[in-house]
């Protein structure tokens, strides 16, 4: 079903990315956050939102004034209820699309499998955008290259991925796959959709579940004692980070103005805050120690 007004948004990490839960409840101190049922790794559309917001210094003073700032991300005035209104941008969850993995050959792959790829498709429709590439099943032990002759990750017929080998298979599937996702992720960039092509694979649906549980970065992080400089007592902990190069995406939408301004529309708010791609966005918690820096591109509806 096809959704008005409604576009992709990519998320690419370009460093070690850490939206956290919190206290975590296992041996790392600062999880992830992570879809409930897959356990998949994913960006709340919230944290997106206000990301967003930010960079277009959408401050409670800025959105007072600015009527375009107030129907996109949402404006409260303290003293009067009657000037209140919602943001008329809605982000969903940003979910996995391509996991970043250690590669014993071609340094790193980007990896998805059947499973992400058809929701992904769910939203690709929900925009209005017709991918050809169908439902690939992948037998357990087989990986999907888009072209074994050209990948960097195939070594004689082998895929070392972690601590995983895989039996290589050519796939056209994946090969459409890979020209899509290289076009949207990186368009107009020829280099790095080579790059992303060279590097693309599918896997079984339940290597996939594996590499998102164990895949992920987890760094010990300490705290020095100033006079002793030695670690505080207690000052020891662990934090997730889902890896740089890990490429997520959601849907944005607009279907209804939340002003009184006649010249905002639907279409208007997304081509003025939803359009083109960022460089310069960071989101999740570390951003002192480099964390969550990220590319941040929309796809338009067409």
């Amino acid at each position: 079903m096809t959704v008005a007004h409604t576009r992709i948004y990519w998320l690419h990490a370009l460093t070690p990315l850490h939206v956290g839960t919190g206290q975590g409840t296992g041996f790392i101190d600062l999880p992830i956050m992570r879809e409930k049922t897959t356990r998949w790794p994913l960006v709340p559309g919230s944290s997106v939102k206000g990301v967003l917001a930010d960079s277009y210094q959408a401050s409670t003073e800025n959105r007072g004034t600015d009527h375009w700032l107030a129907a996109a991300f949402g404006r409260s005035d303290n003293g009067d209820k009657d000037k209140d209104n919602a943001g008329s941008l809605v982000f969903t969850d940003a979910r996995m699309v391509c996991l970043s993995v250690r590669s014993l050959f071609g340094t790193f792959a980007w990896v998805a499998s059947p499973l992400a790829l058809e929701r992904f498709r769910r939203d690709l429709t929900a925009a209005g955008i017709t991918v050809s590439p169908q439902y690939c099943p992948i037998q357990s032990g087989n990986i999907h290259l888009p072209n074994e002759t050209m990948s960097s990750l195939n070594a004689d017929g082998k895929a070392y991925l972690e601590d995983l080998d895989f039996a290589v298979v050519n796939c056209d599937c994946a090969r459409q796959w890979a020209g899509k996702l290289a076009e949207w992720v990186f368009p107009g960039d020829l280099i790095w959709q080579g790059l992303f092509k060279q590097r693309f694979a599918i896997l079984p649906d339940s290597s996939f579940d594996y590499l998102c549980e164990m895949g992920t970065e987890v760094n010990a992080r300490i705290r020095i004692d100033d006079k002793k400089k030695i670690v505080e007592q207690g000052a020891l902990w662990y934090e997730e980070s889902l890896p740089a190069e890990s490429i997520l995406a959601g849907l944005v939408w607009c279907d209804r103005v939340f002003s009184s301004d006649k010249d905002i529309t639907e279409k208007k708010l997304l081509d003025k805050y939803c359009s083109g791609k960022r460089d310069d966005l960071q989101i999740g918690g570390k951003a002192t120690v480099g964390k969550g820096r990220v590319r941040c591109l929309f796809t338009p509806e067409v």
